[in-house]
Order: C-alpha cells, then structure tokens, then sequence
C-alpha cells in the first residue's frame, strides 16, 4: 500500500525550506504484493531523478531485498524515500521495522557469514547495489536500514521546485499491475544476462591476447637466455685469450728487458751513441708492452672471478711509507710537482690484501703525475660512515670533462689532452682498479673539473669479508667446487723462494741469469761447470 499523506507534503515542504532533507515518498509494507509495488515505486523515483537505467535496476533491487527482509522477519515496514543536500545529492530510501531486530548484526554483516536459512543475503545484495548501507538494530525494537545512492556528477541539481512537480506526478501515478513489473523484472534479468555474457566473449578474448603474449614473452626469454649464453661463452673465449696471451708474452718480454738492461749497463761491452739510442727505444717499447700485458692478465683474471686474496694486517701508514719509496722515483729531478701523502690519524688497522690495495693507488698516482703539469699530488686517507676507510689521490692537472668521468672507466678508453701524446699508458688502469676495488668489497669515485684538477676517492671496507687465500670455481662439467689457489703475478709480496735455472748457451749466460732470477737464486752454467 502506497500512501501519501498530506502531513506528509507539509512536513516535506518545511524541511525543503531547510535547504538539507527533501522527502519525496513514504510507503508501508504490509502485504507481500507491497513488496512489488515498493520496488515499482523506488524505479519511478530513480528515473524522476535523473538516474540511468542500470542504477534504476539496482536501485528498486536493493529496496525490495530490504522491504521483503522488513516483511519476512518483522512482518511489514515502512519505507522512505528522500533527497538531501544541494551539492551533491544524495538520493536515500530509509526501510525499517518493529521486529525482533538483528541478534548478531556484525556477523551477519561478516565476509565469511554463511546462512543455511537464507538471513542476510538481502542485507548482502544491498551492499554490492549501492554506495553505501547503514543499519542500526536494536534486540526486540526492531532494524532500520539506509540505503544510500550519490547522485553522479553528470546529474543535474534538483531544486525545490523539481522535487515539487517529481511529489505531484508520482501522486497521478497508478500503480502498475504486479505481472507488469515481474514482466519488467525479468526483462531486466535478461538484459543482465546479456551483459554478462558480451562480458564474457571480452573476457575469452582478452584471455586469447593475454596467452598470445605470454607466448611471445616466453619467447624473448628463451632469447634473451639465448644471447646472455653466448656474451658468457664470448667473455669466457676474451678472458681465455687474454690470459693465455699475457701468459706466452711475459717470458720474452722479461728477456728482452733484461737483455736491454745488460747492453745498458755495458755488461757485455760499449755501446755507440746510435746502439745506446736504439736500445733504450727497445726497453721503452718492451715496458709498455709489459705493462699492457700485466694490466690484460691482472683484468682477465678479475672478470673470470681468480684473483687470490691475501689478506693481512696492515697499517695505513706504512703503506704510504712503502708507496712513497715506489713513487718519488718517478718525478724529475727540479719537478713542478710535489707528491704529498698526508699522514694518517687515528686509522685502525686494516685487514684486507695490502698488495691489491697498493696496486689500485699506484696507478691513481700514476695518473695523476702524468697529467699533472704543475701543483701537487696529495694521497690521503680517512675514515668513513660504516667501518669504511676511504683513500683519495687529489691533483691540481687537466682535469676530466663530466661527459668523460664514467667512460674513463671502461677498458682500453683514454681522454685526447694535449698531454696525452707524451705519455704512455693502455687505458685498462682505472678499469682495474675499479673492479679491483669491487673485488675488495669496494668501489671508487671521481670528482674532476677541467682545469682545476681532478681527486679519485676509493672507498674500502676496514676487513676483507670474502674467504682468503683462496678463489674458488666452480666446474661446469662435474658441478662442484674445485679449489684453486692462483698467485697473484703483480703482488709486492716479497718472493724469497730460491729460483734455479739452468742453460748451455753463451758466454754471457752467467749476468743473464742473475739479472734474470734475481740475486737469490742459483743459476749453474754445465759448459763451465760453474753453479
């Protein structure tokens, strides 16, 4: 039963005066075909509002589910249908009863509540059909529910007077037959079923894209697995090479250099100006070609992970005190350039490889001199955050361009400066000395302005945390670890092992040796029978 008082219509025209409650409608519930005409009465009222027919099919859902819950438990109800606010609207239906109200209302509102009594479905439904649900029940004073729409932002305000002239054509109205709104409820059903099932052909064909892509991603991975097996066999066939290169090249190369320093120091007779000329042309030649070759096998070895580590206590102090015997010869005498190691305060002991750590600032400081003009070079060392101790070789040279500060350390790569053609280097220096200092657990920085000068900071832990003495391979073929202890060609580490080497040639065989394998070692000559 439809009812539509006149108290009604006075009490919504002093609350429309208000300017915040509109009421357009209020209905009881006292027969179950009430139910029928309740839901008939809530899609009229969505359509007056301006509401699309999709939000009038959940509209008059939830209403009925509501009111036949009201009729079901509470045996009727009353139902009110009101607008609020001005900007924006919101389009409310208030259904509530004088039953036995809800025993345990939060576990019927719960996520796993399941009835086998169907309590608590409609309250369900509702939530799903509109924005927003709010019940308040009270144990044998009965359940009130809200139902609560927003009015989009594409509807139109109503004002007073829309509402006024929404009361009076909902008043003309006679209620539909109730088989006309059955007959409406089911159209709905079917267009609902059309939906899902358009919904359901996106679906299958957004499964059909979806599976089509997973294919092609499974193929660019099998790709991709593809190209990093071959850059691994290509950096595996370049360390290979390199190593077994600067393996054949050191023998002859040590000759050619000791063989260079005899004739220079007029061990095996005088040498004209000419013949002096050319042979210190032939030990320069042979030095840098050494250094190349100790750089490529040293790199070669840090890429295929076979660097031994000798780890060692060691103060900072007397590494500088060592590094400054090794690197003041390298300056001429009357130099523009002084060399300045700053004396360390309050560094703790460091355990690490000393050897390695000495190699990495001997070609910074290296560098440094050669593209240093005037000035000086300072090496420094302090402690950072973290137990990290950070070394750095500052100077006042030509500096590095910020487009060149990430280039420099890549192998083979050397900045053109008009000091470059006057010096001799093979552009794989700072590339190893990064990953020497990666390998240490480390890492190095640049900080270069053209002009000014340019100051490497090499940032390193105060102890090795890797396993010492030793590098590790793992076999491909047998799938475990084979321990492998490979010395360290360019380490300082004193060699105090007697070397002997025997040969049958020249006269000159005893300097050659000596020079060769140094003063502790024995050398034997068999045509002289000398050892």
């Amino acid at each position: 039963m439809i009812v539509i008082s006149d108290s009604t219509i006075e009490n919504r025209k002093s609350k429309i005066e208000n300017g915040m409650i509109y009421p357009i409608l209020t209905t009881e519930v006292r027969f179950e075909q009430d139910i029928v005409q309740v839901r008939q009465r809530a899609r009229q009222i969505a359509k007056g509002l301006g509401f699309d027919s999709q939000s009038q099919t959940r509209i008059a859902t939830a209403v009925s589910e509501i009111a036949r819950n009201a009729f079901k438990y509470a045996g009727g109800g009353k139902v009110e249908f009101i607008v609020e606010g001005e900007s924006p609207q919101v389009f409310r239906t208030r259904i509530s009863d004088s039953g036995p109200g809800i025993a345990d209302l939060s576990a019927v509102l719960g996520p796993n509540f399941r009835s086998q009594t169907g309590a608590g479905l409609g309250l369900a439904a509702a939530k799903r059909l509109m924005d927003e649900v709010q019940i308040d029940s009270v144990r044998d004073r009965g359940t009130a529910v809200q139902l609560i729409k927003q009015f989009s932002k594409q509807m139109p305000a109503l004002s007073a007077i829309d509402l006024n002239q929404l009361l009076d054509k909902l008043a003309r109205q006679i209620p539909e037959d109730p088989y006309a709104e059955i007959q409406q409820q089911n159209q709905e059903l079917l267009r609902t079923l059309d939906e899902l099932r358009q919904r359901q052909e996106e679906l299958v064909q957004l499964n059909q894209e979806l599976e089509d892509t997973n294919r092609g991603v499974v193929a660019l991975y099998a790709e991709l697995n593809e190209k990093a097996a071959s850059l691994q066999r290509e950096g595996e066939l370049k360390t290979s090479f390199l190593s077994n290169m600067s393996h054949e090249f050191r023998t002859p190369l040590t000759a050619i250099l000791s063989i260079s320093e005899i004739l220079l120091n007029r061990l095996d007779g005088e040498l004209s100006p000419e013949q002096d000329k050319q042979v210190n042309f032939i030990r320069q030649s042979a030095e840098s070609l050494a250094e190349l070759v100790n750089d490529s096998l040293d790199l070669a070895k840090v890429e295929a992970g076979k660097v031994t580590v000798r780890v060692a206590d060691f103060e900072v102090e007397d590494l500088f005190s060592a590094l400054r015997g090794m690197m003041r010869p390298l300056l001429p005498q009357k130099s523009p350039v002084s060399l300045i190691f700053e004396v360390p305060e309050e560094l703790p002991t460091l355990t690490t490889d000393e050897g390695k750590v000495s190699q990495i600032l001997r070609n910074l400081i290296s560098n440094a001199l050669k593209f240093t003009e005037a000035g000086e070079v300072r090496v420094a060392a302090q402690m950072g955050e973290g137990k990290i101790v950070t070394f750095s070789v500052a100077d006042t040279g030509i500096g590095i361009p910020s487009g060149d500060q990430t280039r420099i350390f890549e192998e083979f790569v050397q900045v053109e400066n008009h000091l470059q053609k006057g010096v001799k280097g093979t552009g794989l220096g700072l590339s190893l000395c990064k990953k020497m200092a990666e390998f240490l657990g480390g890492s190095i920085e640049i900080k270069s302005s053209p002009g000014v000068g340019s100051t490497f900071f090499v940032n390193l832990p105060l102890a090795y945390a890797g396993d010492p003495e030793e590098s590790w391979e793992m076999s491909a073929a047998k799938g475990n670890q084979t321990r492998q202890a490979i010395a360290n060609s360019r380490s300082p580490a004193p060699d105090k092992a007697a070397k002997v080497l025997i040969g049958e040639a020249e006269d000159c065989f005893p300097v050659f040796a000596q020079k060769v394998a140094g003063r502790n070692s024995l050398y034997c000559d068999r045509r002289r029978q000398r050892c």
